[in-house]
């Protein structure tokens, strides 16, 4: 009895611990599955941020891929943009900071060189004061700087290329300093018409017409508006809008350069002083060779033809007895009554004088280069637009009136798309006549235009022509 009652004690036992067990298995079953169900979550996600970022990355190599929800994660900014980043090289980190590099600044004017000589430096064909002098590059001149030897550059100015010492020229910043002082500010049309005003607003008054392509001397420079100088008197503003601007400098002149203007000069002072000679007035005890030489230049008219000087004579031949030096050639004279002959009262339409169109331009290109000096009119010393024009003809018999608004009455009245070479262009502002060219052919005259450009050629069209007269049969 007592026997069996400690068997059943220990079999209940032994079923209550099998249970517990059981029970204990059962959880930690339950316990695994589950966290194992939750990392396999987790690692699901995981794997899908991974992969959009990696997909990202690919499109992107240097793109750095940041877990969300991490500061420490973020994005750094790249070497060298912040001072106090460590340094990444092939996947090593630096513990010293990469300083950040700041651009030195450049100058435009790295490869521009301008002569700071006291009249001129010589070029010379290799880098030593033995070579071989090649051309000259006068103060103020510039050149291209193509490479350094030493204490030379090598140079391009013009058609000269050679060596010179470096501390003939300012470079760089110290080139920019003088800019203004030597450089000359252009400006260039960049539209097919442009009006040309008087006053920086385009309520008033357009002086003339500037065709495109055209370029001239700018004067002042506002935000703006430029102040540029057309020709003689005639000077207005421009929208900065339809032109682009340029500095010009002076270049370097060739030893062959050098010569042929020396060679080009001498013979126009020749041919000045023979027709000063031809211009002066009949004395007289002259005798008939001297008279046949007076006559053979038209009629007998003042010496001040091509004089620096420009007096006047007081002899009553010819339009050249106006007064030079003094003479407004620019501006209207309606009371001027000197140029006497039928060059001043011929307001028909018949011409004034015969001679060859071609052989009057071909003339008057020879002074090209020469300067302008306004009241001036000589060929070699300086002369304005007028006076030009009353030069050149001369040579060939006929007199012109001093002032380009009385030649525009002369001769005879031709369409501007008629006009041939020896042919005489008229411009105005504000409808007045104040500037006057030879027509050369080919769409282009010759003209004494400003004193920054003296004696040179244009098209025909570089402002709006107002008028044109043949003045030779």
């Amino acid at each position: 009895m007592q026997k069996g009652r400690i068997l059943k004690i220990f079999l209940g036992a032994g079923i209550l611990m099998s249970a517990g067990v059981m029970v204990n298995h059962i959880t930690s079953m339950t316990t695994t599955m589950c966290t194992e169900k939750e990392l396999a979550g987790m690692s699901y996600t995981l794997q899908q941020f991974v992969d959009t970022q990696s997909a990202g990355a690919a499109s992107d190599p240097e793109a750095i891929v940041a877990f969300p929800d991490d500061p420490s994660q973020n994005a750094p900014a790249a070497p060298g943009t912040d001072p106090n980043a460590p340094a990444v090289s092939d996947g090593a980190v630096s513990a010293e900071p990469v300083p950040s590099s700041t651009p030195k600044p450049k100058s435009e004017y790295d490869k521009i060189g301008i002569s700071v000589a006291a009249d001129y430096v010589n070029v010379r064909k290799k880098p030593n004061t033995d070579s071989k002098v090649l051309g000259k590059l006068y103060r103020g001149s510039a050149a291209t700087i193509r490479e350094k030897t030493g204490d030379w550059v090598k140079i391009r100015s013009g058609q000269v290329e050679g060596y010179i010492k470096s501390e003939y020229l300012a470079i760089g910043f110290s080139a920019e300093k003088l800019v203004d002082k030597f450089g000359t500010k252009i400006a260039t049309v960049n539209t097919e018409t442009l009006k040309v005003r008087e006053a920086k607003n385009t309520e008033c008054a357009v002086l003339t017409l500037v065709s495109g392509e055209e370029s001239f001397e700018i004067l002042r420079e506002d935000k703006e508006w430029v102040k540029i100088m057309v020709d003689g008197d005639t000077k207005g503003f421009v929208s900065k809008e339809y032109v682009d601007i340029s500095v010009k400098f002076k270049k370097a002149v060739s030893i062959e350069e050098e010569r042929e203007e020396a060679r080009k000069k001498a013979a126009a002072a020749a041919a000045a002083a023979r027709e000063d000679m031809a211009q002066q007035p009949s004395q007289p005890s002259s005798n008939s060779s001297n008279s046949s030489s007076s006559g053979s230049s038209g009629n007998s008219s003042s010496s001040n033809g091509n004089s620096s000087s420009g007096s006047s004579s007081n002899n009553s031949g010819g339009g050249s007895s106006m007064k030079g030096s003094a003479g407004k050639s620019n501006h209207s004279d309606p009371s001027n009554k000197s140029s006497g002959g039928s060059s001043s009262s011929n307001n028909s339409s018949s011409t004034i004088g015969s001679g060859d169109g071609s052989a009057i331009a071909s003339y008057a290109l020879q002074f090209v280069g020469n300067p302008y000096v306004y009241g001036g009119s000589s060929l070699t010393h300086g002369t304005d637009c007028s006076g030009f024009s009353q030069a050149v003809f001369r040579k060939f018999g006929i007199n012109l009136p001093r002032t380009s608004s009385a030649q525009s009455g002369v001769g005879k009245k031709i369409s501007v798309s008629s006009a041939r070479a020896g042919d005489l262009i008229f411009y105005a502002r504000n409808g007045h006549v104040n500037h006057v060219a030879i027509c050369i052919g080919g769409g282009r005259v010759v003209h004494a235009s400003n004193p920054t450009t003296g004696i040179t050629t244009s098209n025909l069209n570089y402002r709006t022509p107002y008028c044109a007269r043949r003045v030779i049969g």
